[in-house]
């Protein structure tokens, strides 16, 4: 089988990588395609894949126009080229609307529901697998899972702690560290949303420091006094840093729903509330609020809270019993396509054997 699979974010190469390496093994042929955006093609080479670069991704709304003509073209050059059966992204129009001039099959993993971007991929789509804690309902082609796709690279069978890793984190003089992820809130369904002001951001910075060293991951430039905090580590190594960490404050959905099922205790802070968030917060593992207003105080009892780590990995454990391993379940879902579409919506209880 031939599967090509379509790069809108970082956050897909992750999503992907394990289905993408385990098909990989089985003797299936994958392709992934991407615009050059923010850190794709790093993670991509070092993951060792197949890959495709259509140029840079655009920003403005001239650009973004021009872009659906210039993408769908050379995702249609490609798909004559690498002739997949099976075409995968995480809600991408490109390779939705390509695959369905083709006559092949579109298959998307949606968790964020934004809809402009559903609207426009969705008629093409032939399937749309979501969890089952997502709100929106997208009729007979949506496959409803239990689990997240950040399941798809954390669960304890697809991602094991380099321990090694940590030690070259910390500094002598600190118990350990904190990750802060800040975003760029340039994305649609960023528009009038925030999180956390200018003024939090210095007083969390200094009150952390009293006990850690901290660190930061942004999607935009930082202000020259935070650049001594950034991140200059391998792109690939983040999920390392992340299990390790004392904490996480995070304006982005993603990275705190990462440290979530790696039972790192964190924070979301965000206006933009998330119904993946609100799940991991009924298993106590993501404290969530939609701005920064006490956000200090917490901070401050999480400081002093003992072994917070530990009782944060005894709820991530609860959590991990109420999901399956979603790359296997999607493994079997694209190997057995056609059938498994029927299979799930005859009998949804089939994906119990993927716990």
């Amino acid at each position: 089988m031939r599967i090509l699979i379509d790069i809108g974010h970082p956050g897909h190469v992750h999503l992907f990588r394990p289905f993408a390496m385990e098909m990989i093994d089985r003797g299936h042929e994958i392709l992934f395609t991407y615009r050059q955006k923010e850190v794709e093609e790093e993670l991509l080479e070092a993951a060792g894949f197949r890959k495709k670069c259509f140029g840079r991704h655009y920003k403005t709304k001239l650009g973004k126009i021009w872009g659906l003509f210039r993408f769908n073209w050379l995702m249609l050059r490609t798909i004559q080229q690498f002739r997949p059966d099976i075409l995968l992204s995480h809600g991408t129009l490109y390779p939705a609307q390509m695959a369905w001039l083709t006559g092949r099959t579109y298959i998307a993993l949606e968790d964020t529901g934004n809809w402009e971007q559903v609207r426009l991929y969705l008629p093409f789509a032939k399937c749309v697998l979501t969890s089952t804690t997502f709100p929106k309902d997208y009729g007979y082609k949506q496959v409803r899972y239990s689990g997240h796709h950040e399941l798809a690279y954390l669960h304890p069978k697809r991602f094991a702690p380099n321990g090694s890793f940590k030690p070259a984190l910390k500094e002598r003089s600190k118990a350990g560290y904190v990750l802060l992820r800040f975003v760029s809130w340039n994305a649609t369904h960023d528009v009038g949303q925030k999180g956390l002001s200018a003024k939090t951001k210095n007083e969390l910075i200094e009150t952390l420091q009293e006990k850690y060293q901290v660190f930061i991951s942004s999607e935009a430039a930082l202000p020259a006094k935070y650049e001594k905090y950034r991140i200059n580590f391998p792109v690939d190594k983040i999920h390392d840093a992340l299990y390790y960490a004392d904490m996480l404050i995070s304006e982005g959905t993603t990275m705190a729903m990462e440290a979530a099922i790696l039972g790192t205790p964190s924070a979301y802070v965000n206006s933009l509330q998330h119904a993946n968030i609100d799940d991991m917060v009924k298993y106590g593992l993501v404290i969530n609020r939609p701005d920064d207003r006490s956000l200090i105080e917490v901070v401050k009892n999480l400081m002093h809270t003992e072994n917070l780590t530990a009782d944060w990995r005894k709820k991530k454990e609860k959590m991990l019993e109420q999901n399956i391993d979603v790359t296997a379940f999607l493994v079997w879902f694209i190997e057995s396509w056609p059938e498994s579409f029927d299979i799930m919506k005859s009998n949804p209880a089939f994906q119990e054997k993927f716990r």
